[in-house]
């Protein structure tokens, strides 16, 4: 069973995050530079928040804001959900897919650890499958005898 620990494992444990009075645009580049959907909202070393391409699609672009001017604790998604280092693959993929986002990010100890995506999910899913055909194959083969 993978757990969030063997994601950020393999994946590491880089978060990238801004403040809820950074604008919009600046958002848009740093997400640009490290190529990642969504950065979390930290204010005083707590989640407030998150900021993803999606709320720039249906919080900017759609209402004719400008994302020269908007800071990005008006268009962030409040309600974050969050992850543990002990949660598995299961767990993460059952609440992604209730709860329809993408990203979630992980708390330690109080402490943000890292942000695992739907891609990281599914990829450990995926590994974990393969481990277990492959076992079915060896046992129906006899190679544990």
């Amino acid at each position: 069973m993978f757990t969030v620990k063997h994601m950020l494992d393999e994946k590491g444990s880089q978060v990238w995050t801004i403040s809820p009075e950074a604008k919009v645009i600046d958002a848009l580049k740093l997400m640009a530079d490290k190529g990642v959907g969504a950065l979390i909202v930290v204010y005083k070393d707590q989640v407030v928040g998150i900021l993803s391409e999606r709320d720039y699609a249906r919080k900017v672009v759609l209402k004719g804001k400008s994302s020269l001017d908007t800071p990005a604790k008006e268009i962030m998604t409040l309600q974050v959900y969050c992850v543990q280092p002990e949660s598995t693959a299961e767990e993460c993929m059952a609440l992604m897919t209730q709860r329809r986002i993408r990203h979630l990010p992980v708390i330690d100890k109080g402490k943000l650890a890292g942000l695992v995506s739907i891609g990281d999910v599914v990829k450990s899913l995926i590994s974990a499958q393969k481990i277990t055909i492959e076992h079915l194959q060896n046992y129906i083969m006899g190679k544990y005898l």
